[in-house]
């Protein structure tokens, strides 16, 4: 018996299956919101030099830029009525005495601390640190949570998610900003590790898919409350707070949240495992299947899950053989070209001059589809050829952004929401495709391995855009070459549409032979059929 018929012995799709998914789900909602955030809280309100103080003595008027707008980072270093020698009129200073902002425009931080002209890349950064928070946070609450449990990492990361994120709601600095930005991400990191162990644990097999793309639903549907919450709270301040403050609530009904059966039996408290498995069946109505179950079952029908569980595997598991390194290294790239396009064109909608909260509405809404149709083909299509058809086709449309003029505004936003739609399923499709690629004996190791390359895309997806100073058209260059270097990493990826879990490496070496034989032989026999048939000597039967 393994862990997941336990599960099912004490009912798998029970009203406690249901209730489990809204308390993990929940969060995930405000998850997004603190991921999107810096949309609204750093945008970028319309801006121009502060006149100096003698500005009275006579008119000051703006510089015009090449597109025949005031510029926004130069004045004139003289009033417009000053009788001045000719070399001198027209001279222009950087804006000396501050910028002056757009009232009607939203409160940000941008205004706030003036993150425009040559601090307009701290703007960039800040979000940077956050991405670094949930790296970092990745790789040191992932051993954490091995060592202590699922749930006390997931409390204490609401919590901190809470605190940090209300702190960074009264930053009087911008540095003190980014320090708690930073926690946030780190937070939310433990948030994520948590939710995707518990979420699938207390569900039949069969079920695990639907519940995991149910919980990817909250977060999509985040994306449709964050826009309507910056509506009404146009107050970066409040708007920080406003996301905040419910995972001090999520903080304490994550009490009720049972620890990982798994853990518990790994980690030698098989008795607590009982005893929850019990409380578990009370609630789903089968008390008496639950007063069944015994500590000698549980120890006795799990040794091999725990055994196999228990090795030792490291990371350089994953290039002990030709068939892995490869796996490695082409999922890495695809991981990491998904996260740093997708970051791209997430973070990039005040870009695209339409109105800000719509747009964001449409960027959240494009996932609906995008998620169906990638279920869909991953389910007919198959893994490889899904997910290497989602980076090319997202890599072609960032790189056609580069072509398509700054007024055809439309096309611009069409072919951006396409992209992150395809971005959003290449997601999907990894999760999917790197558990059923690596071995269960290094699967843990390689979907760590495989989330933090997407991590330090996500991180590097900002610091690329501050090359838009020297060409506009140089970050989409990157983006889309590398999200098109992604989709080609993939078409060298095995499929694994109808193919059962490896359990060790030899399975997958034994699955990387039988593939190349397979292969072969339809080629060996169209050899065959082509060989000429040699005439016969004379006298002697043909046959």
């Amino acid at each position: 018996m393994t862990f997941a018929e336990l599960v099912d012995r004490v009912a798998s799709n029970g009203p406690f299956q249901f209730l489990h998914t809204v308390l993990l789900g929940l969060p995930i909602i405000g998850m997004a919101n603190h991921n999107l955030l810096q949309i609204f809280t750093a945008a970028t309100p319309t801006h121009h030099c502060r006149p100096p103080p003698n500005a009275s003595a006579g008119p000051w008027a703006l510089p015009m830029g090449q597109n025949g707008k005031p510029e926004t980072c130069l004045r004139f270093a003289y009033p417009s009525n000053a009788s001045l020698p000719n070399d001198t009129q027209g001279a222009t200073e950087p804006c000396l005495d501050g910028w002056t902002y757009d009232v009607n425009s939203r409160d940000s931080i941008v205004a706030e601390w003036d993150l425009v002209c040559n601090s307009k890349k701290l703007k960039e950064l800040a979000q940077s640190i956050f991405m670094a928070g949930i790296l970092i946070g990745g790789l040191v609450l992932g051993a954490l949570s091995d060592r202590f449990g699922r749930k006390p990492i997931l409390t204490c990361s609401y919590l901190l998610l809470a605190a940090s994120g209300s702190g960074a709601a009264f930053s009087p600095t911008f540095p003190t900003y980014t320090v708690f930005r930073f926690l946030c991400g780190f937070g939310i990191s433990g948030i994520t590790l948590s939710t995707v162990i518990l979420n699938v644990e207390w569900v039949s097999t069969r079920m695990r898919a639907i519940k995991s793309i149910a919980v990817g639903y909250f977060y999509t549907f985040g994306q449709f409350v964050l826009p309507g919450l910056a509506y009404v709270i146009p107050q970066w301040r409040w708007l920080q707070l406003t996301v905040s403050i419910p995972f001090f609530a999520f903080f304490l009904l994550s009490w009720w949240l049972p620890e990982s059966i798994r853990w518990m039996v790994l980690s030698g408290r098989s008795s607590k495992a009982l005893k929850t498995l019990r409380q578990v069946a009370a609630f789903n109505g089968k008390k008496e299947e639950g007063k069944k179950l015994s500590l000698e079952e549980i120890k006795l029908n799990t040794q091999k899950e725990v055994a196999l569980a228990k090795a030792k595997r490291s990371v350089a598991d994953l290039f002990r053989t030709p068939v892995l390194r490869r796996m490695t290294f082409c999922l890495s790239l695809a991981w990491f070209s998904t996260g740093f396009a997708y970051y791209s064109l997430a973070m990039g909608v005040e870009e695209f001059g339409v109105n800000l909260y719509i747009l964001q509405l449409i960027f959240g809404g494009v996932d609906v589809p995008a998620k169906f149709i990638t279920t869909l083909a991953i389910s007919y299509l198959g893994r490889h050829t899904t997910e290497a058809a989602l980076l090319l086709l997202a890599g072609g449309c960032i790189l056609s952004l580069i072509f398509v003029p700054a007024d055809l505004m439309t096309l611009r936003t069409v072919l951006a929401v396409f992209g992150k739609g395809c971005l959003s399923g290449s997601f999907s499709c990894l999760f999917l495709f790197t558990s059923e690629l690596y071995p269960t004996v290094t699967r843990q190791t390689g979907m760590g391995i495989s989330n933090m390359w997407a991590r330090v895309g996500s991180m590097t997806a900002p610091l690329v855009k501050i090359t838009a100073e020297l060409k506009p058209f140089i970050p989409n260059v990157i983006f889309g070459s590398i999200a098109l270097l992604g989709g080609s990493a993939a078409l060298f990826l095995p499929e694994t549409l109808n193919r059962p879990l490896p359990e060790t490496i030899e399975d997958v070496e034994n699955w990387s032979l039988r593939t190349k034989q397979s292969k072969q032989e339809p080629e060996a026999e169209k050899a065959s059929q082509r060989i000429p048939l040699q005439p016969h000597e004379p006298g002697l039967d043909p046959s």
